[in-house]
């Protein structure tokens, strides 16, 4: 417990052992034992015996003074640190190398510990001392593992990794919750509400404003994001960034060639959509990299990657589709759209980038705006059509009625392109947000092949359940069930267990809507083996839940 102290010329207790067998008085030798190691002030001496007579114990108020002492010192570290006196670390270095040797000490420790915390440089050897004791590095502040995670890669890996986990772990969590809602989503919470989660707020204390640090956390997140494809860490690659924006690091955000193009797409994020004069300057950026730094396309490609930045720019071609349909314009005339379509390919194409480390542009399928997007607007005039036929007078009324097939490029192109079956899975949602059953109908049954099974990911099917909450009382007919359950959903739950559990997720929210015999079948179906049911945590997971209510 006082380690340190005879290498500072202090008498411990073994010296006391000492003097105490080596004595004849031992009354005499505790009495020199204590002036040469007390506090030495003449003044004080007289004023000890007032203190026995109260019976106030020498060591109680030896223990106040030296707290108060050690805390004055700590503010003094403080103010030295924080002054301008050009010799402020070498008085602070000169004060490490005499406490240092008392670092054991629990009441020394907390001195050594804010020295070492204000040095912007700590001596490598300390750095070493500290380090390789398992109990100095944990109670060492943030400022100081800093300095040695810079030169340990291995050391930071294991602090961060925990973090990494736990983040995609929330993000999972966030897609099967239970709470099934159109305004309340996955996509709901805003850019800055995202940034204050506690793993973005660790990494960026962690980081700080060691620009070693943050490339590591994006070098953790691309070798992540090539081994598992999961597109959770593209956004904590971008979160990262923008909350060191927030706090305006500029040692970090001046030099990572992306921060503009991530501040200027985050806004859009926030408005859920791509304004004129923003597409305009993402447009500036993209085409502002230079020959020899196309590699700034990989990170670029992983920001575009993350889902928030690719639900914003599908919303927006949605939307932007629809003012063509007013105009009566054709898709390839926009420039608006085909910027949207170049950063969704962009962004689709992330892992193939980093994979190959071949950092150019993926080239848009020209057949996507001139053969796939006049297909589904013509979808999107089938159903006007039909529409407005219904509201005629009985009279004008034709023998319309509800087209079932899809046009060919549409289903082709829905199989073959990554960013046509985006857009195609994002018009699903958007006939579904206008309870649009009829159209959704016809669209289903397309929607069971498509491009790497993109129906089936696990964001779609979130937002989807979410939709399908507002045709709630459709639900009470055969014909709407049958599409929904055995048309698309049951297609796959029996190969892909993500699928069974939205489908279940959907059904603790409808069940009381659905057709009782359908619901029947369903339980029936979707009823676990009786080994696996005995792992499930969750009341909603078993399908005795509904039939029970």
């Amino acid at each position: 417990m006082f380690a340190g102290l005879p290498e500072l010329g202090i008498s411990n207790g073994e010296d006391l052992k000492e003097t105490l067998t080596n004595c004849t008085e031992p009354l005499k030798a505790i009495d020199q034992f204590q002036t040469e190691n007390g506090i030495l002030l003449p003044t004080l001496q007289s004023a000890l015996p007032f203190l026995d007579l109260h019976g106030t114990p020498r060591l109680e108020f030896h223990q106040s003074v030296f707290d108060e002492l050690r805390d004055k010192l700590m503010e003094r570290v403080a103010t030295i640190a924080e002054g301008k006196d050009e010799d402020r670390y070498g008085k602070l270095e000169e004060l490490l190398e005499k406490s240092f040797p008392l670092v054991k000490m629990p009441s020394i420790q907390p001195v050594v510990m804010q020295v070492l915390k204000h040095l912007p440089k700590v001596p490598e050897k300390k750095l070493k001392l500290v380090m390789a004791d398992k109990e100095l590095y944990k109670v060492c502040a943030v400022e100081v593992k800093r300095q040695i995670w810079q030169d340990n890669q291995a050391l930071f890996g294991d602090e961060v990794s925990p973090l990494l986990k736990q983040y995609i772990v929330e993000k999972e969590a966030a897609l099967f919750s239970s709470d099934l809602s159109v305004l309340h989503n996955f996509f709901s919470p805003s850019p800055k509400a995202r940034r204050q989660g506690e793993v973005v707020l660790k990494l960026t204390q962690m980081i700080g404003k060691n620009v070693k640090l943050y490339d590591m956390v994006l070098q953790f997140l691309r070798t992540l994001f090539l081994r598992t494809r999961n597109v959770h860490y593209c956004t904590l690659r971008a979160e990262l960034l923008m909350s060191l924006h927030d706090l305006d690091i500029s040692e970090i955000c001046s030099v990572d060639p992306c921060h503009k193009f991530t501040w200027c797409l985050d806004a859009c994020i926030r408005e859920r959509f791509v304004d004129a004069k923003r597409a305009r300057e993402l447009q500036g950026f993209l085409d502002g990299v230079k020959k020899g730094q196309e590699q700034v396309l990989g990170d670029l490609s992983m920001i575009l990657c993350d889902p928030f930045a690719s639900n914003t720019l599908v919303l927006s071609t949605v939307r932007n589709l629809q003012e063509l349909l007013s105009q009566d314009a054709l898709p390839r005339d926009s420039p608006d759209l085909m910027l949207l379509l170049r950063m969704l390919s962009l962004g689709q194409g992330a892992w193939d980038m980093i994979d190959s480390q071949v950092f150019k542009e993926p080239r848009l399928e020209l057949e996507v705006v001139t053969r796939f997007l006049p297909a589904m607007l013509s979808v999107v005039v089938d159903d006007y059509t039909f529409t407005v036929e219904q509201k005629l007078p009985n009279e004008e009324k034709t023998s319309l009625s509800y087209p079932t097939a899809l046009p060919d490029a549409f289903n082709k192109y829905l199989q073959e392109n990554r960013v046509a079956c985006e857009m195609g899975l994002y018009y699903a949602l958007h006939i579904a947000k206008q309870r649009n059953k009829n159209a959704l109908q016809r669209l289903l049954p397309a929607l069971v092949e498509t491009y790497n099974d993109m129906a089936f990911g696990d964001i779609f099917l979130h937002l989807l359940t979410g939709h399908l909450t507002l045709l709630s009382d459709e639900f009470g007919t055969e014909e709407f069930c049958s599409a929904v359950f055995d048309g698309f959903l049951l297609t796959s739950f029996s190969s892909k267990e993500n699928v069974h559990r939205h489908t279940l997720r959907l059904l603790l929210h409808l069940y009381q809507k659905v057709l009782p015999s359908c619901m029947e079948t369903l339980v029936k179906t979707l009823e676990p083996p009786k080994q696996v049911e005995l792992q499930i945590k969750p009341t909603f997971l078993s399908p005795a839940y509904y039939t029970e209510q």
